[in-house]
C-alpha cells in the first residue's frame, strides 16, 4: 500500500510537473506572440507595448492570487509566504489583467484603444493553460457518471469526475475563434475584451454547478457570487465605452 503514493509522487516530479510547466510556458509564449502581431497596427511605441504587457502580467498575477491571500490570510494569519503558496484563480486573473492594462494606460497617458488586441491572445493563452491544468491533474470537476468522466489522483478518491479543464479549454479556444471573426468583420469594435469577460463570467456561473466548490450563500459558490457584481461592472463599462465621444468645438 505504501508503494502507490511513492510511485505517484515520482510520476508527479518526473512527468506531470514538467509537462504542466511546459504547457503553461507554451500558453504564455503563444499569448505574447499573438499579442505582438495584433498590436502592430495600433501605432504603439516599444515603451508603450512594454508598459501594457507589464500591466497585464502584474495585474493578472495579483488578481489570480488575491482571493487566496484574503481567505488564507484571514484564516491563518497574514505573512509574505502566502504569495508563494499554492492557489490561483484564472477568473480573478483575467479581471486583474484587464485592470492592470487600464492602470498602465492611465499612468502612461496612452489614449489608444487596446482592448480588442488583447482579447484573442488572452483567450488562446487561457485555453492552452487549461490544457496544462488537465495534464497537471488540477482544477477537476465534481463526480459524474457520464462516460467521459475521469479519475484524477489529486482528488483523493477513485470517483470519475468532470474534466472541467477540457470543457474550459474548449470554451476559451472557441472564444478566440469567434473574437478573431468579430475583428475581421469589424463588429463590436473596442468591446471585444469586455465581451470575452462577460461570456466567461456567464460560463463560470453555469459550470460552477459541476465543480466541487463549497456553497457559501443561497446554494451558490464564492465564484458564482463574484460573477454577479463583475458582470454588472463590465456591463457598465460596455455602456460607457459605447457612448459617442463628445464633439469638441474649436476654441
Amino acid at each position: 500500500m505504501a508503494a502507490a503514493p511513492a510511485n505517484q509522487s515520482l510520476r508527479d516530479v518526473m512527468i506531470v510537473r514538467p509537462l504542466y510547466a511546459a504547457t503553461m510556458l507554451l500558453a504564455i509564449v503563444a499569448g505574447v506572440v499573438i499579442l505582438r502581431l495584433r498590436q502592430r497596427s495600433l501605432g504603439l511605441t516599444t515603451e508603450q507595448r512594454w508598459m501594457l504587457g507589464l500591466g497585464a502580467f502584474c495585474g493578472g498575477m495579483i488578481g489570480a492570487k488575491l482571493p487566496f491571500l484574503i481567505v488564507d490570510g484571514w484564516q491563518q494569519g497574514w505573512s509574505a509566504s502566502l504569495w508563494l503558496a499554492d492557489g490561483k484563480t484564472i477568473l480573478a486573473g483575467i479581471v486583474g489583467a484587464y485592470f492592470g492594462v487600464e492602470f498602465a494606460k492611465w499612468t502612461g497617458r496612452i489614449d489608444i484603444k487596446t482592448g480588442d488586441s488583447f482579447a484573442v491572445p488572452a483567450a488562446v493563452a487561457v485555453g492552452i493553460g487549461r490544457i496544462g491544468c488537465y495534464l497537471g491533474g488540477c482544477c477537476y470537476g465534481a463526480a459524474t457518471t457520464l462516460p467521459w468522466g475521469q479519475v484524477f489522483p489529486g482528488s483523493g478518491d477513485l470517483q470519475p469526475r468532470h474534466p472541467t479543464q477540457l470543457y474550459e479549454a474548449g470554451f476559451h479556444l472557441t472564444c478566440a475563434l469567434l473574437l478573431w471573426g468579430l475583428d475581421r468583420g469589424g463588429w463590436l469594435r473596442h468591446q471585444h475584451m469586455k465581451l470575452y469577460l462577460l461570456c466567461y463570467l456567464g460560463y463560470r456561473f453555469v459550470t460552477e454547478f459541476i465543480r466541487p466548490e463549497p456553497q457559501v450563500l443561497a446554494g451558490l459558490t464564492l465564484y458564482q457570487l463574484a460573477t454577479i457584481p463583475l458582470a454588472l461592472l463590465f456591463g457598465v463599462l460596455w455602456w460607457r465605452d459605447s457612448k459617442p465621444a463628445p464633439i469638441r468645438l474649436p476654441e
